[in-house]
């Protein structure tokens, strides 16, 4: 009776606990939800600089490749995007389904977005966050891409490279004025540099933030590889 008693009374332990975990969890999705996904409703932009070479040595390994962006003229930092941030997550998804994106605008953002398949993704799952129209928010892309200065050692890099996350952040906040190492932070994908990621207030100023800085790259050292192509 005693181990019974004990074995009924461990049961009721665990599914209280586990009932206390999912209304904790309730209660923080309930105060997320305050302005989830609402279009315009955000903190600040995160400017994700995508490292080309090392996106299109993975798609290879992989056994595809985006022919504008790793058959064409050669790339070194593309835009990725310009995610809409909360100081606590993010938005997605904002409209379902996203108003149709024009074509003309595809066109003219694959100089710093060399894939189609990409601009529209970015636009359903992030630009549809903004509160802006599908124009202003690529016009919102271009601006902020031209406030970012590449380090000169990355532009025409003809040899693979080992840096130190840290190294790659200096550079930028080197080239940079008024750059911190709380508004850049650096990713990788197993042993490559993956991106350079910045924070920007709503009007494309530096800002620190703490949100990036969760999924930075953890390693000593990793690989640039070269640029290729053209």
């Amino acid at each position: 009776m005693f181990h019974s008693g004990l074995h009924s009374f461990s049961r009721l332990m665990i599914s209280l606990t586990l009932a206390a975990g999912l209304a904790l969890l309730a209660g923080g999705a309930k105060a997320q939800d305050k302005r989830q996904n609402a279009p315009g409703e955000f903190d600040f932009y995160v400017l994700s600089l995508s490292w080309s070479p090392s996106f299109c040595e993975e798609a290879a390994e992989r056994g595809g490749r985006s022919q504008i962006q790793c058959s064409g003229r050669p790339y070194a930092f593309v835009v990725h995007g310009l995610w809409p941030q909360y100081e606590n997550g993010f938005p997605e998804y904002c409209q379902r389904p996203a108003p149709r994106l024009n074509r003309s605008i595809v066109s003219s953002m694959l100089d710093l977005m060399p894939a189609p398949g990409l601009i529209f993704n970015e636009w359903d799952k992030h630009g549809t966050c903004a509160g802006l129209t599908d124009r202003s928010y690529f016009e919102t892309i271009r601006k902020a891409r031209a406030a970012i200065k590449i380090p000169p050692e990355y532009l025409d890099l003809s040899q693979a490279k080992t840096v130190a996350p840290a190294e790659v952040e200096e550079a930028f906040i080197k080239a940079n004025p008024g750059l911190s190492n709380a508004a850049v932070s650096v990713t990788c994908n197993r042993t490559r540099l993956s991106e350079v990621r910045i924070c920007l207030s709503k009007d494309l100023q530096f800002r620190a933030c703490d949100e990036i800085e969760r999924r930075a790259c953890r390693r000593d050292q990793v690989t640039m590889p070269p640029i290729r192509g053209g």
